[in-house]
Parts: structure tokens; sequence; C-alpha cells
């Protein structure tokens, strides 16, 4: 990677560290009151956690139910092909029966084989003439006969098949609305929290008074213009000579455009379901008015810069190549997190690794783009997309 000149990284973004320092030294003073009430604001960002994951791992199964209903719908239209054209094999093989039988019929020599063989047309010898033709038929009657029970077998093999297929469509179709529904409900529950709990946090927020406010301010507006310095510092790592060998320099640069598409879009909305190759997009649901990205939507916009098409789901990301352990990251790397880390169908969200052990992510209805910490409860593991 190239290097930073010292005079780009030694001005500070403001407010200082120092500012930070002493507004909340002026807070501490009034501790009793802040300590409680700092008690009940995690308490309520706790809750705006739980609310965002409920939320994510709802929208990531309808994602998954959406691709397992694409892919029954698939599969019923390919029976179908498959069922009409084995009708067609057994329709020929009637027709190639009745045909034999009429020929048969033509060629026989009648119930009273003395008579015909004395008195028939060409004598004796017309006679055994029609008998070896008689019996040629019944021997292509017979394979006939064979080639329509295996095509009727075929054919009724391939009527289950569109059955179940469409049996199943039904149930993708089921499974999907309830899973939309869900999501709808879950994303619904957790704005209805956000506004409450952002109107909990502000009424606390007066009561530390306005030197909590203020602390709050600058202190908020540090971590702005720190994530801002961060994104310049990950920009800046793209640039120069890298040393690598051929191949992982191949890697890096890949992971490099990865992370510099995602970066660009930071401050984006979340917006569920949003999110395509060409950019930010109109969701479903809540997010069928906002323009933007969910988790998944961001990663898969990302990826394709380098030639890799992801699904629109944390479920496939998951598996879309090897699983790297967490100090092998390197820039790109997808970052998964899972209700439950032992098992990765409980991944609900995903992030791009950027380096120093932050990502960019969208994060939840509500938010936007952001940079954050990797280092969270509920990480699961890392995937380096193959393609």
């Amino acid at each position: 990677m190239g290097t930073v000149a010292p005079a780009a990284v030694a001005a500070e973004p403001g407010p200082s560290a120092r500012d930070v320092e002493r507004s909340e030294d002026h807070v501490r003073e009034q501790a009793a009151e802040v300590g409680r009430t700092q008690a009940k604001l995690a308490q309520a960002d706790g809750e705006l956690h739980r609310l965002a994951v409920a939320a994510e791992t709802a929208i990531e199964r309808y994602h998954g139910e959406q691709l397992a209903l694409r892919r029954s719908q698939e599969a019923y239209k390919d029976t179908q092909v498959r069922l009409v054209e084995a009708d067609q094999r057994l329709e020929q093989t009637r027709v190639e029966l009745a045909s034999f039988a009429a020929q048969a019929y033509r060629s026989n020599t009648g119930s009273g084989r003395m008579p015909s063989a004395l008195g028939g047309h060409g004598g004796p010898q017309g006679f055994m003439d029609r008998a070896v033709m008689v019996d040629v038929l019944a021997k292509r009657r017979a394979a006939a006969l064979e080639r329509m029970r295996a095509s009727r077998n075929v054919a009724d093999l391939f009527r289950r098949q569109a059955q179940t297929a469409f049996v199943q469509q039904s149930v993708s179709t089921t499974r999907a609305d309830e899973a939309k529904q869900a999501a709808e409900d879950a994303v619904a529950k957790q704005q209805a929290s956000m506004q409450r709990i952002e109107a909990e946090k502000r009424r606390l927020e007066h009561r530390l008074g306005r030197a909590q406010a203020h602390a709050a301010r600058v202190k908020r507006a540090r971590e702005r213009a720190l994530e801002k310095a961060e994104a310049r510092r990950a920009r800046a790592k793209f640039t120069g000579s890298d040393p690598s060998p051929a191949g992982e320099a191949d890697t890096a640069a890949r992971g490099a455009i990865v992370v510099e598409a995602a970066l660009k879009w930071l401050g984006t909305p979340y917006s569920w379901g949003g999110g395509t190759v060409d950019g930010p997009s109109y969701g479903v649901a809540q997010g069928a008015g906002t323009v933007g990205f969910d988790c998944s939507g961001l990663t898969l916009y990302a990826w394709h810069k380098v030639g890799v098409e992801l699904d629109h789901w944390t479920g496939t990301q998951w598996t879309s190549g090897p699983h790297i352990p967490t100090d092998e990251l390197r820039l790109g790397d997808l970052i998964f997190f899972a209700t439950n880390t032992s098992d990765p169908r409980t991944i609900h969200h995903v992030g791009i690794f950027i380096g120093e052990g932050r990502m960019v992510e969208a994060p939840y209805t509500g938010a936007r783009v952001r940079i954050s910490s990797i280092h969270r409860d509920d990480l699961i593991g890392a995937t380096r997309p193959a393609g």
C-alpha cells in the first residue's frame, strides 16, 4: 500500500480531544444525576440495537424467501416444458402404434390359415410372405408398446414433478408473503420505538442540563470528524505502490476497489430492499419511498465493481467464498453478524471491512451508510467472495 505524507495526517480534526475532555469534566461535576441518566440512555440504546437486529433478521429472511420463490418458479417452469415434451413423445408413440395396427390388419391372412394358403392371393407362397410380414409387424408392435409404456412412465414422472414444483411454488409464495409481513411489522415496531426512544433520550439529555447536552454535541461532532478523517485515510491507502506478491496484490487491489465503491456512499439513507449493481435504489415496503441501500444491497453493489455477482441476501453472501479468520482480514472482506454466533442461519447483517477493525455498513432503517467497529458481540465471521 502507498504511504500518506505526515502533513496529510498531522492536523487533528476538530473539535479536539481536549475540547471533548473539558466539556466532559464540567458534566462530571453533576456525577450522581449524570450516572442515573446515562444508565437510562444506555438502556435505550440497547433497546434500539435489539430492535434493529430484529428488523434486519426479518428483512434478510424476506430476501432468502424471495430467492427461494424465484428458484421454485424457475423449477416449475422447467418441469412444465419437460412435461409438454414428454406428452408430445407419448402422442407420437400412440400414432406410431396405430399405424402398425393398420398395417397388420391389411397384411393379416385371416382366421382360416389353410383356405388362405390355398386360395389367397399369390397362393401358398403369397400366404407365407404375408405370414412373415405379420410376424415382423407383431414384433414392431410389441416394441412400440414398450416405447409407449416408457413414454407414459416418463410423462407421469414429469407430471408428478410439475405438481410438486407447483406446490413448492405455492409454499414459497406464502412463505415470502409471511416473511415480508413479518419484516414490515418488525421495521414498523423499530420505527415507532425509535421515535419513542429518541424522544426519551432528548428528555433525558435535557435533564442533564445544558452542560451535558453540549458535551454530547461536542462528542458527536468529534466522532463525525474522526469518521470523515478515517474515510480519507482509507481512501489514501489505495494510492501508491504495493510491495505484495502478485497474487496478494491482485486481492488487495480488488479489495481496495470494493472499499472505495462503498465509501463513496457514506451518508446514503438505509432503504429496506434498496441497492442494485448500479447503486442505491428504491426499496420495498418501508423502503419503497427511499433511495438507498440495505446491508446486503451495499455489499452486492460494491463487489460488482470487481466482477463478483452476489445475491441480495446475507445467506448466500456468507457462502460466496472462503471464510477468513478475523486476524487475517483484508480490505473488502465481508463481515457478518448473527443472533446466534454458532449458527450461520441466524445471520442478520453484513458490512465491508476497511481496515483497523472498522467496516462500512448500511445499518438499519432510519440510519445512513456509515463507518463502524467490527468488534461486536454478534460477530460470527468473515468471507472473501470468490469470482
